[in-house]
């Protein structure tokens, strides 16, 4: 099979090499020329993936087209603000074949708070669209540890067909035609990171962080069903799985930049650090959104975000949950 991956960053030069050595012809589409050098001249992305010989028959490129030119999958992987630009490239790249759109980025569009298989199906609309989520960071996954994760999509030959490109026996992939939910928990679970990162920095302990988990769940649950996902997908490895490692493991990036925030930082500061993209920093404020729009309260996400971008101490954030009126452990 011939595929190609679309942005070089950890995850995406990743899954190119998981790929090749599932035995594909793998093509790795980055941004950044000294990317492609590092590639094709010495099979590793010194930038992103540092130390992680990759695949001698992977080939990166520098122009769109060249990449996609005989693709029978296409892997989307890109920051969610520039999913629509590089299908748009994708696009004028096929010439008019239409290959599978596997999306591996977790988040929304930040313009219009769109999950991203609907932006690439608004722009690929002659293409099956598949996602792939779930508990993954690329490090391990490049080295080998047992992975599982979901491929979801509303055509059922869709999902089996990204389960066979991406299973391996250190890859296992199950399907789901739950799209909403998939990309739901893989979005919303980056700004619950955040918070159980602030814990982190804060000092606070393990009965902190479980309470915060959990809740953080049954938000991400009460908007999902909102939103017409199935609640049963966030008891899976989209949901609970993905919420677990991102929370709690130390290669999580929105759990980092969490633990900065908790300790004083700025996010400014934090951020200007960063080659890498923290997703949930711009989460966090669609996802109260669409609380707002579809009826649901998010009270961790609300003060996430005011931690992020109206400045409220973390601290008080924490005691405004803690005081909020008293409920039932479930409820709209």
């Amino acid at each position: 099979m011939q595929a190609a991956v679309i942005g070089a960053g950890s995850w995406g030069t990743t899954l190119a090499h998981l790929l090749a050595g599932n035995g594909h012809t793998v093509a790795l589409w980055a941004r950044e020329a000294e990317v492609v050098g590092s590639i094709n001249q010495r099979h590793v992305n010194e930038l992103f993936l540092p130390n992680a010989p990759l695949a001698p028959t992977l080939v990166a490129h520098a122009q769109l087209a060249e990449a996609v030119r005989d693709a029978e999958v296409v892997v989307s992987a890109p920051p969610s603000l520039a999913v629509r630009s590089m299908a748009r490239g994708i696009r004028a790249g096929l010439g008019g074949r239409r290959p599978l759109i596997v999306s591996v980025s977790k988040g929304l569009e930040p313009e219009s708070h769109r999950f991203l298989s609907e932006v690439l199906r608004e722009e690929l609309p002659d293409c099956a669209v598949a996602v792939l989520s779930g508990p993954s960071f690329a490090r391990e996954v490049y080295e080998g540890q047992p992975t599982a994760v979901v491929a979801a999509s509303r055509d059922p030959e869709a999902a089996q067909q990204t389960q066979a490109a991406f299973s391996n026996p250190r890859f296992r992939v199950y399907t789901s035609a739950d799209v909403v939910g998939v990309q739901l928990g893989g979005a919303l679970k980056n700004v619950i990171a955040l918070a159980a990162g602030i814990l982190v920095g804060l000092g606070l302990g393990y009965n902190t962080q479980a309470a915060l988990i959990t809740r953080g769940l049954a938000e991400i649950s009460r908007l999902g069903v909102a939103l017409g996902a199935d609640p049963l997908t966030f008891a899976g490895l989209a949901g609970m799985g993905d919420l677990v490692l991102t929370a709690t493991g130390s290669l999580s990036r929105n759990r980092t930049v969490g633990v900065e925030l908790g300790r004083g930082r700025r996010l400014d500061d934090i951020l200007g650090e960063r080659r890498t993209v923290a997703e949930g920093v711009t989460t966090a404020r669609m996802a109260v959104e669409l609380g707002h729009q579809a009826g649901v309260e998010l009270p961790i996400a609300r003060e996430v975000e005011r931690v992020l971008f109206e400045t409220k101490a973390p601290r008080q954030a924490i005691a405004d949950l803690m005081e909020r009126t008293l409920k039932a452990e479930q409820w709209r």
